[in-house]
């Protein structure tokens, strides 16, 4: 299971992924959220595309992408069991903090018609253990099943392209998509702000 933004992802170490995190949070003007035992910071291209950070307190991370035109996009189907079956092998301290919360912009919820509980949707569920990164049970088991890209359709390739893992992370790297010259000032002051 190859990937060049997941190999990339893998190789950052945790606290430049979470300072990078903290900086696309701000670019993307979402405002950081303290959950029980975590910090969620998220991006959105607002365009149905987002990644969403939750990280703990002992130093474990839960992390959500979703692209709204992918295969691995449940939010049409209403299907609340096949999507909590994304979670399977994620540590239920970590799928607590997406499980009956109120919804957001860049994670709406599903919601159990049996039970009234919800869950976050998501097409990637991925979360790190505080040594190393876990493609979820549920998510490899399901692209499996479907032969299905599970780096592309999760929406993980395209929506950690922001933050660049494997390549410069620096104000002018992040400024030169951009054509507005004042953007290169209010992106130093971000990472000036984010050490």
């Amino acid at each position: 299971m190859s990937n060049a933004t997941w190999d990339a992802l893998t190789a950052t170490p945790l606290p430049e992924v979470q300072r990078r995190a903290a900086v696309v949070d701000d670019l993307a003007g979402v405002e950081p959220v303290t959950v029980t035992g975590a910090r969620r910071l998220a991006w959105n291209d607002r365009g149905g595309q987002s990644a969403v950070w939750y990280f703990a307190e002992d130093g474990r991370v839960l992390l959500l992408t979703f692209d709204h035109e992918s295969e691995l996009n449940l939010y049409a189907e209403d299907d609340f069991a096949l999507q909590e079956s994304f979670y399977a092998g994620v540590p239920e301290s970590l799928v607590a903090l997406v499980r009956d919360r109120p919804e957001n912009y860049e994670s709406l919820n599903l919601t159990d018609s049996a039970t009234g509980r919800t869950i976050h949707y998501a097409g990637g569920v991925f979360w790190h253990d505080g040594t190393r990164w876990h493609v979820s049970d549920g998510l490899a088991e399901h692209c499996r099943r479907e032969d299905a890209d599970l780096f592309r359709e999760s929406g993980l390739t395209y929506c950690l392209d922001v933050y660049r893992f494997g390549r410069d992370f620096t104000p002018e790297s992040l400024a030169a998509t951009r054509y507005e010259k004042a953007y290169l000032a209010r992106v130093r002051e971000i990472f000036a702000r984010h050490g």
